[in-house]
């Protein structure tokens, strides 16, 4: 058995709301991503998996042991980077990063070396020493990464990882996930598709609290194969092109638009000009999204004839 194993998960809030319906992943060491909408059922997992709520059914099992019946078993082992946190900002970033080792029952010599280590991984050594009231979202947000892997954790969740990094820090984030993924598991929770892309060897994709896709990141994007497209217009026939077609991102040039778009499977007859474009896993992304929307649109009016 995997060392974590997630068993017909089921949350259902007192409203109504159904915001896991049988969810099952099993994981080894590794980075793994989850993707879906806002609403999808994404936080509602961290939250679990993070016991700071309690699931309607189903379970959580870490080495074969329920997390909810061990939890201090499992706290051992788990790191947690959510997305939203709190520091003190009077505190200087070490001084922050050893009152979270303390909590964590570490201390002296092993708590300082560990500090030095994890401010290195996130590129703030030379900042040990600043007051967290004068750091950057950025800076921040790498600190934060810091406490997540303070006492080395086997399982390291983490919500939202690069909002507030620039492009150079990201991609080292993304190096970062790679080495930590080699001896332990990082579950990534995020709404920027490239990091999955770039950083994971499976992902989940949630929808409505149903789990609509498990698998290699590459095995979604064959989804959209041979139905990418990217053709050339004048910026005054943008807007009619962009209502006929299923627009995925554009680039405006000096007297025209390059439009990438995506085609129905099986259709063949194509705008003027279009030629085959490599697929990412964005364009398989928002295809999906959009597809559910048309499924969920036509079942409301079917509802609504009935």
């Amino acid at each position: 058995m995997k060392p974590l194993v997630i068993q017909d998960l089921r949350k259902t809030y007192p409203d109504g709301k159904q915001a896991l319906r049988g969810f099952n992943w099993e994981l080894d060491d590794g980075v793994y991503g989850l993707l879906g909408p806002n609403g999808a059922g994404k936080s509602t997992l961290l939250e679990i998996l993070s016991l700071n709520l309690m699931p309607s059914s189903g379970q959580v099992l870490w080495q074969e042991r329920n997390i909810q019946t061990s939890p201090v078993f499992f706290r051992r082992a788990l790191g947690y980077l959510p997305q939203t946190y709190g520091f003190y900002p009077e505190l200087k970033a070490r001084q922050m990063l050893s009152y979270l080792g303390g909590l964590h029952g570490m201390h002296g010599r092993t708590l300082r070396r560990r500090i030095g280590e994890v401010l290195e991984i996130v590129g703030l050594t030379a900042e040990a020493r600043r007051k967290l009231k004068t750091f950057s979202g950025g800076m921040k947000q790498r600190l934060a990464i810091a406490q997540a892997l303070l006492h080395s954790p086997k399982l390291l969740v983490i919500d939202e990882p690069t909002t507030g990094l620039d492009p150079s820090e990201r991609v080292a984030f993304r190096n970062m996930l790679f080495d930590l993924g080699q001896e332990s598991i990082v579950l990534l929770s995020t709404h920027i598709v490239k990091d999955v892309e770039f950083s994971c060897r499976q992902m989940t994709v949630l929808y409505n609290g149903l789990q609509r896709f498990t698998g290699r990141p590459v095995d979604f994007m064959n989804r959209v194969e041979g139905r990418v497209f990217e053709v050339r217009r004048s910026r005054r026939d943008f807007d009619a092109f962009a209502q006929a077609h299923h627009v995925i991102a554009f680039r405006e040039e000096l007297e025209d638009v390059t439009i990438r778009f995506i085609v129905p499977a099986g259709i063949l007859d194509l705008p003027d000009g279009a030629r085959s474009a490599p697929v990412n896993l964005e364009d398989a992304y928002v295809d999906f999204i959009r597809e559910r929307q048309v499924i969920e649109e036509e079942e409301g009016a079917l509802e609504a004839v009935i």
